[in-house]
């Protein structure tokens, strides 16, 4: 599963933009990386462990702005087509299945 968490916050006065600072440096925290600016992403083994990061930026959202937290499917996120400059890029790439024997 991939979490993604989609943000628009807003940076008008200095209070605002410090939050939205905090925002950032928490989802880091958290163990999510940048895709875009206002877009993280985090993988998680299922949809269990996706559900409780989802718990944990809940905790961490700043007073003002918009949030959106999506789950997708590792065979979803594959199927996602990036560019950049016009060149086809690769999605960041899932963590380790555990396997026990």
């Amino acid at each position: 599963m991939w979490l993604f968490v989609l943000f628009d916050l807003p940076t008008d006065t200095r209070q605002d933009r410090k939050a939205a600072q905090l925002f950032r440096e928490n989802l880091k925290k958290q163990g999510f990386d940048m895709f875009n600016y206002s877009v993280y992403i985090r993988h998680a083994m299922s949809y269990e462990v996706a559900q409780k990061y989802q718990r944990r930026v809940r905790k961490i959202l700043p007073k003002y702005g918009k949030i959106t937290m999506l789950m997708l499917t590792d065979k979803q996120f594959g199927d996602i087509e990036i560019y950049e400059n016009m060149a086809p890029q690769k999605p960041p790439e899932g963590g380790d299945q555990l396997m026990i024997f």
